[in-house]
């Protein structure tokens, strides 16, 4: 046992070794406690523990069984909070309920027996590791020392006023639990407590003095100042102080908002102030919390513009707020500022700015909802007062300052957002600003015109997606708006119809423009167009059916445009279309006026197929000329329709046999679907409606041979077109017995067999598809 090592140093190095063991022993523990958790929590099937390092002989496999539901730490806190419920529970039946059965000095012994011993009992825990159970103890305490508070105003002061009491014994309560949170560091409990009990004091105590609503917010912002300046060290103190802080700005802003005069609104203005300093000075000190710079914002500006406000109509109110909030935008040109303190000012004249335009909208939109009741009776000189809008000027500049903020914070941060802000609020007031102001009608649509036409200009020459989308969206939707107004009166229609027209065509035809923009010019160009038409017809008091004839003036001018109009030469053309499908819509009260406008209207689809690349409106043509001629034939009485189309039929077959000769890539539908279609489509209409056998027993021979033939020569048109006449004949005659049996079998028949139906095609589903695909690939091969 000898050692180089003197006995002390040998003694303390041993020592030293052992602590490092116990150390090394503790970690490994804790490990394995964790692994054990993580295998039970995963659920492994079996774990075998390996031998330990002292050399002993290894442990006997264990099987994990089922998984816990609670961990052996959960299962502790668990007890502790129930064991900490109870002797709470059992301290207030105490203190309210057998307390009277004791003596002054028995109570007193008891409670302070109790509270000392709760209050003590954390430290020898602590000491001892057991910090789970030294909480629920000290939950204990606390809860005792309250008891103790009330039991002394029972006791010893009952007619002390109640509030003003539990001011004090808050303040109390929070120092001493403060001062024993500080005693014992370890212990969660007592601090966050302590911050808990400081909310109280000073509201209670504004509350016991009476103090009235301002007293009571000076009191919220001076504990949240002081909650403030403690967040610094204990970080559970920063909740209370922004919920408090926000509770004492609103109190300032609803004293604020109520006050009668100017005078009674500085002292609301006063705490507004200082809760806007306090936003400040936090986040000046915490650049997280940006946000209190933002509400301080905020309330600065209700703080000033509120004094201002009793003495201002409402409107007006609104923009004294802009005109005090808006400035804040320029902070993002302030470098000097903090990044938390720059970023809250920004924020709070972007809500200013917000709410102010959203105030003065709703001030706007009656405007331009008013004219929807020109609707109600055109050409009658309805449209309301000016004085029927509301607010009058203060609208218009609320939204034009906004505007003009916005469009000065694009230029600055170079961003989207607030250019196309700018260009539909800017719209929106100087739209409105004529009719706001009282002008007299004329001037209303002459300045409303040069808005709109303003917007149009700036969507044709705006490089940027999303400006240039807001200006259209503002210029159509000021065109459809003063469109709508002018109906008030006919010279005003015409001559506002008449300038949107002309300006829609001139940025048609505005080429740098960009291709959508001008697309929707023409679309624009061609509406207005129809509209002046439509309105001409009606000043003549023409039927109404004959006003489709000028209306045709439109589709056909178009068309003769042609390739002139470059590229909105489509959305022209389908704008046209529409055009022409309102002719048919208006002449189709009278057959006779139909069939000339469906005529006419094949005259411009003919023309227009002259071109090559329009080509494909010569079956358009076709089929508006047959419609017409069998509107004629319909209101002259015929009933037997095949005198008139055989003598087509006929030769039309023999036209396309010709042409498949000479042609044999020649589809069928080509060659032989106009002709089959000419006898075969009126045919089965007449059958329809004929209640004899005869036609539809003839149509139905003549259908089922066209349809062997389509099939014996593999033609698509002819067996396509004979079996859907075949199909068609034969459910015509067969529905009458259909409808027989339906009407004698049972109700519940009907499902039954649906249901059938449903499960014998759902049990073949992926059969019937492949059926319908071979199905489909055999016609597609036919010609």
């Amino acid at each position: 046992m000898n050692s180089p090592l003197p006995p002390a140093e040998e003694l303390a190095l041993i020592d030293r070794e052992l602590a490092q063991l116990d150390a090394r022993r503790l970690y490994l523990l804790a490990r394995r406690d964790w692994l054990l958790r993580l295998l039970q929590q995963s659920g492994a099937a079996a774990v075998r523990w390996g031998p330990a390092a002292s050399g002993s002989p290894a442990a006997p496999a264990w099987s994990a069984g089922p998984a816990k539901e609670a961990s052996a730490p959960g299962a502790q806190n668990v007890l502790l909070t129930l064991g900490a419920v109870l002797l709470a529970v059992a301290a207030l039946a105490f203190t309210l309920v057998s307390w009277g059965s004791m003596g002054i000095a028995g109570r007193s012994a008891v409670l302070a027996v109790v509270t000392a011993a709760a209050l003590a009992a954390p430290a020898v825990l602590l000491r001892r590791g057991l910090r789970s159970t030294a909480e629920s103890v000290a939950a204990v305490g606390l809860l005792l020392t309250v008891l103790d508070a009330y039991a002394l105003y029972a006791v010893g002061m009952p007619d002390a006023d109640g509030t003003g009491y539990a001011a004090g014994a808050a303040a109390v309560l929070a120092a001493v639990w403060a001062g024993y949170g500080s005693a014992l560091r370890t212990l969660r409990i007592p601090l966050p407590a302590a911050v808990v009990a400081a909310q109280l004091p000073l509201p209670l105590a504004a509350v016991a003095w009476q103090a009235g609503p301002l007293g009571v917010g000076w009191a919220l912002l001076v504990t949240a100042a002081l909650d403030a300046a403690l967040a610094l060290r204990v970080r559970a103190a920063a909740l209370p102080a922004a919920l408090l802080g926000s509770a004492a700005l609103l109190v300032g802003a609803a004293q604020s908002w109520s006050a009668g005069s100017a005078a009674q609104a500085l002292a609301p203005a006063a705490l507004l102030l200082a809760g806007a300093a306090l936003g400040v000075a936090a986040a000046w000190r915490e650049p997280r919390v940006w946000g209190a710079a933002l509400v301080g914002g905020v309330a600065a500006v209700v703080a000033v513009a509120g004094v201002a406000r009793p003495e201002l109509a409402p409107g007006w109110a609104v923009v004294a707020h802009l005109l005090v909030g808006l400035p804040l935008l320029a902070a993002v040109r302030v470098p000097a500022l903090p990044e938390a303190v720059r970023r809250g000012a920004v924020g709070a004249g972007a809500v200013v700015g917000a709410l102010g335009a959203l105030a003065s909208g709703a001030a706007v939109a009656p405007v331009l909802v008013a004219r929807l009741r020109v609707l109600e009776e055109v050409w009658a000189a309805t449209t309301p007062a000016a004085d029927a809008y509301g607010p009058g000027a203060s609208a218009a500049v609320g939204l034009l300052l906004t505007a003009g903020a916005a469009r000065w914070l694009s230029r600055v941060s170079a961003r989207p957002e607030p250019g196309v802000l700018a260009v539909v609020l800017g719209w929106a007031g100087l739209f409105a600003a004529p009719v706001l102001l009282g002008f007299p009608g004329a001037a209303v649509f002459a300045l409303q015109l040069a808005v709109t036409g303003a917007a149009g200009f700036l969507a044709l020459r705006s490089p940027g997606r999303g400006a240039g989308i807001a200006a259209a969206a503002c210029a159509l939707a000021g065109a459809v708006n003063v469109s709508l107004g002018a109906l008030d009166g006919r010279a005003a229609t015409f001559a506002v119809w008449g300038l949107l027209g002309a300006g829609c065509a001139a940025g048609a035809a505005y080429g740098p423009a960009v291709r959508w923009v001008r697309s929707g010019a023409a679309v624009c160009a061609v509406g207005y167009a129809t509209g002046l038409l439509v309105a001409a017809a009606a000043v003549t008091d023409l039927a109404v059916v004959w006003w489709a004839l000028p209306v045709l003036a439109v589709p056909a001018l178009v068309a003769a445009l042609g390739p002139r109009l470059g590229a909105v030469r489509l959305p022209a053309e389908i704008a046209a279309a529409v055009s022409g499908v309102l002719a048919l819509a208006l002449s189709a009260g009278r057959p006779g006026t139909l069939a000339l406008v469906l005529a006419l209207s094949g005259v411009v689809c003919a023309g227009a197929a002259v071109r090559p690349e329009r080509r494909v409106l010569g079956w358009a043509a076709g089929a508006l000329f047959v419609a017409a001629t069998w509107v004629r034939l319909a209101e002259a009485g015929v009933t037997a329709p095949e005198a008139y189309t055989l003598p087509v039929t006929v030769p039309a077959l023999a036209v396309g046999f010709l042409r498949r000769r000479r042609d044999a890539r020649a589809s069928s539908w080509a060659a032989y679907g106009p002709g089959l279609a000419a006898t075969l489509l009126p045919s089965l209409l007449a059958a329809w409606a004929d209640a004899d056998w005869v036609r539809p027993l003839v149509l139905g021979v003549a259908a089922l041979a066209v349809t062997l033939a389509g099939a014996r020569w593999r033609l698509q048109a002819p067996l396509l077109l004979g079996g859907a006449v075949l199909a068609a004949v034969a459910v015509h005659e067969l529905a009458p017995y259909v409808v027989q049996v339906a009407g004698a079998l049972p109700r519940w028949v009907l499902p039954a067999l649906a249901g059938v139906l449903l499960l014998a095609v759902g049990a073949t589903y992926e059969k019937r598809l492949r059926d319908a695909r071979r199905l489909r690939a055999v016609i597609g091969r036919l010609r």
